[in-house]
Formats: C-alpha cells, structure tokens, sequence
C-alpha cells in the first residue's frame, strides 16, 4: 500500500493568479472543450488564422478539373494545410488513415450541377461524423435563393447535432449565379448564419467593404476562394481578406488547377499566417516549384 502523502514541502504558489484567458477564436469564449478543441485544430492558435484546403467540389459537379484522381494530386498537398474541406465518400475511400491533419466535412447535398442547386439536404448522420472523427462540419446556405428556408433548417439541425457531440459547424454561403456578392448581400448571409449558430462562417471575398462583412460577424469568417484566378491575383485577395478581418481563407480551384500546386499552397500560408506581401508570396510560388513535398505540417 502507498504511503500517504503527507510532506509539507508542497508548492501552491498562491502569489500566482489562476489563468483566465478566454478561447482565441472571436466568438468562441463559451464553447464545450471538445469544440473549443476541434476548432484549434483548425485555426492556429498562435496567428487565429487557417488555411483550408477545399476538395468538395466533386459532390455536385463530379471529377472537377484538378480533382480527376485526388490520390495523385491532393494527398502530397494535404500534409501543408491546417485542414482539408472534403466529402466522407473520398475521406473513406482515397486518404489515408494516418492523416494529421484535421477534416472538415461536406455535410450537405443533394441536386448537380444539372439541376437547382439551393434544394439541399444534409447528408451525413451525425454518428457517422463522429465515427469518422472530423473537426467541424459544413453545409451550405443559399440566402434569397428559392429553397433559402430549407437550407436554413439544414443549418439548423446541423448545429443542434453538432452541440450534442461536440462538432463546430461552418456555414457556407452559396451565392448561386443569381445572386450578388457585395457587401450588402454577403453581411446579410453572414450575419444570418451566425445569428443560426454556426461556430464558423465561410463567404466570398468583396473588392468594396469586406471590412465590414468580418466586423458584422461574431464569429470567424474564412474566405472561399472561388474561380481560379492567376496566382498573383488569387494571392493579393487572400492578403486583402486576413488584412480586412477574416480568420483565414479556404481555397480549392486556385490551388489545385494552378500549375505548381505546391508552391502556390506554400505561399498562400505564407500570406495568411506569416503576413508576407502578395509579391513576396508570389516568389515563394515560384521557388517551391520543384521542392518535394514533406510529409508532416509545417505548423
């Protein structure tokens, strides 16, 4: 049986104050630990920036150019992103298990590219979330689209399941070809998504009044990356985003259709969490063009 502990040498510290830091991430402060947990595996803790790799895009439009074999193109990039935005059925079925780095899954669907988009709904089970241990989860939300309600309640639903266990949820909104992405509009879809309860909210970024689309928000707001532009381009309005507010950018096309993948993965991290300009990212992207890709984060 051990001996009691009984010595009197014990070190309180009493003269030191208890940590009372709040959670990093804007919005975040009342959130369960396992959530507070999931979302800093997302957003670096010491810059509160991410940089997302966003490979969805197969769930409404199939083997979208870029994506034709995900296993040749994708997987040498994954180990350089804070996470990777992905469907389950190419979770399951072409990463590897082994995988650091963290999920965040497509966790709605429906109609293709064929049909209205805006019809949606969520397709994944909870459990199955959790079984695959993803780190948030994301469904789209299509503000003044013609099945706007029923996204909503996607939303909804998706953020009652995600309390219960734990899983952050980012809101995506989905402009559609109808819709206009400036300022007015996206402060009004992100500002309805996080009334909702997204922990997280992805949008496009404006060329006038983002500012003002980050300020409105409550919680984090990460920038998609839309078409692919050329790489300066796609590098300066990342820079303008985390400069206007945003906690990161979540980016696809103009990472995985550029001609230098990984060059262009290494300078847009550059950009988000080193704060370098787009100029000084761009010669990052050039320099890495034939740099092999290593195999664990560059956190």
């Amino acid at each position: 049986m051990p001996e009691a502990d009984s010595g009197d040498a014990k070190n309180f510290q009493t003269d030191v104050p208890p940590p009372a830091d709040g959670f990093f991430l804007k919005g975040s402060g009342s959130l369960d630990w396992g959530m507070s947990n999931r979302l800093s595996r997302i957003f670096r803790p010491e810059t509160g920036r991410t940089v997302m790799l966003a490979i969805d895009h197969g769930y409404f439009q199939g083997p979208t150019t870029g994506l034709e074999r995900v296993d040749i193109s994708i997987l040498p990039l994954v180990p350089l992103a804070d996470a990777l935005m992905c469907t389950r059925g190419i979770l399951r079925s072409v990463v590897p298990p082994s995988m650091r780095t963290p999920v965040v899954m497509r966790a709605s669907g429906g109609p293709s590219i064929l049909k209205e988009l805006s019809d949606e709904q969520i397709a994944i089970d909870i459990e199955d979330a959790a079984r695959l241990n993803v780190a948030a989860l994301a469904v789209q939300v299509f503000i003044g689209g013609e099945h706007e309600t029923q996204s909503i309640h996607n939303l909804t639903r998706l953020v009652d399941m995600g309390l219960r266990y734990g899983i952050p949820v980012m809101g995506v909104t989905a402009v559609g070809k109808q819709l206009t992405r400036d300022a007015k509009y996206l402060r009004l879809a992100c500002r309805i998504i996080a009334e909702l309860g997204a922990q997280f909210v992805k949008t496009y970024y404006c060329d006038e009044g983002f500012d003002t689309v980050t300020a409105s928000c409550p919680v984090p707001v990460v920038m998609a990356g839309g078409k692919k532009l050329p790489e300066l381009d796609a590098l300066t309005m990342a820079s303008r985003a985390v400069t206007e507010g945003a906690a990161g950018v979540d980016m696809g096309r103009n990472i995985f259709q550029s001609d230098n993948t990984e060059g262009m993965m290494r300078a847009v991290t550059a950009v988000v969490h080193e704060r370098k300009s787009p100029q000084e990212a761009l010669e990052i992207y050039r320099s890495h063009r034939a740099a092999p890709v290593g195999h664990s984060s560059t956190r």
